[in-house]
């Protein structure tokens, strides 16, 4: 997925008469489409989206790649979501195999009633621009909604962890719908009854097929038990309360074997868990105008007073002298 980003990227660029080498040496990558693979790190597209968002002067730049995408960038996953039964299991085979094509983020899949919300979280600590990576995620998910069902369709409001921008234009006329920035979390807020919906001439042979080949696919990946964990981490906001006792449960070992593979892998859960919560202050603090206050909550922080603690301890200043340090001019 990350190769077709990087795809979309480019010709971008060059609609908005832009030669794209130099951006993309600057930021490490090949310019050239045959070299564009998905081996691309989440880091290094996060580092081009904020060169060219600099470059082009364009603030909604990342909403304009995330337009550009279709099912095809998802392969296989794109494959086995096109001839699911209905909007909801498409959506739940994104969440479940969405690792296969990105080992930066997550996407969760939750309900609320009459509502359900479908978010995107990065959880790799110091990645540049996390708030982009999130805008790119939510235009995709919504233009994938639109290819599994109606092509005018538009959630109930959108949520994105950036400051609002002077235009929001570019967002309502994209979304259709409410966006509400300064939000802790990226997410489309839409109709359970979405869920339901069949999806139109699905081949159950291919879905059946497809969904066999990705699980062996996963099964043959080695396991990366510090990657697991910061994702686990990420879906709960690095909840101070979550011990190492159920996260070991959720992942089906023991707790001792959880710390002595963390150990080999040169980290621990206490560090991880530090790290998960300073990646997400971070983003918060750098991307958004939401209050120390606001952000202490986010990260289940007693009061802002602890907050600004933990942040010291981890980073040698304050989160305030941080934010001033890398607020945009």
């Amino acid at each position: 997925m990350h190769g077709a980003a990087l795809h979309a990227i480019r010709d971008l660029l060059i609609d908005l008469d832009i030669e794209p080498d130099e951006l993309f040496d600057r930021a490490g990558i090949s310019s050239h489409p045959h070299e564009a693979t998905d081996a691309i790190s989440f880091a290094s597209l996060g580092r081009l989206t904020a060169l060219c968002a600099e470059r082009t002067q364009c603030p909604h730049f990342a909403l304009l790649v995330g337009q550009r995408t279709t099912l095809a960038a998802f392969g296989l996953l794109g494959v086995l979501m096109r001839n699911s039964e209905t909007v909801g299991d498409a959506l739940r085979a994104l969440e479940a195999h969405h690792g296969l094509l990105n080992r930066g983020a997550i996407i969760g899949l939750a309900t609320n009633g009459a509502l359900a919300i479908v978010s995107y979280a990065p959880y790799q600590p110091d990645i540049e621009g996390i708030g982009l990576h999130c805008e790119r995620a939510i235009a995709a998910i919504t233009c994938i909604l639109r290819d599994l069902g109606d092509a005018d369709w538009a959630p109930e409001e959108v949520l994105l962890p950036r400051r609002q921008p002077a235009d929001r234009q570019p967002y309502a006329c994209f979304f259709q719908a409410p966006v509400r920035f300064e939000q802790e979390i990226a997410a489309l807020v839409f109709p359970t009854r979405l869920l339901r919906q069949p999806i139109r001439d699905v081949n159950p042979l291919t879905r059946h097929i497809v969904e066999r080949r990705l699980r062996q696919i996963e099964a043959s990946i080695l396991s990366d038990v510090t990657d697991d964990l910061r994702r686990r981490l990420r879906v709960t906001m690095a909840d101070q309360q979550l011990s190492a006792e159920q996260v070991a449960r959720a992942m089906a070992i023991h707790r001792r074997t959880l710390s002595r593979r963390l150990k080999a892998e040169g980290t621990s859960f206490r560090l991880l868990a530090s790290e998960t919560r300073l990646a997400v202050a971070k983003q918060l603090l750098v991307d958004t105008d939401l209050s120390l206050a606001q952000i202490s909550m986010t990260l289940e922080f007693s009061e802002p007073s602890a907050f600004s603690h933990a942040f010291r301890r981890w980073t040698g200043t304050t989160p305030s002298a941080w934010r001033r340090e890398r607020r945009p001019a």
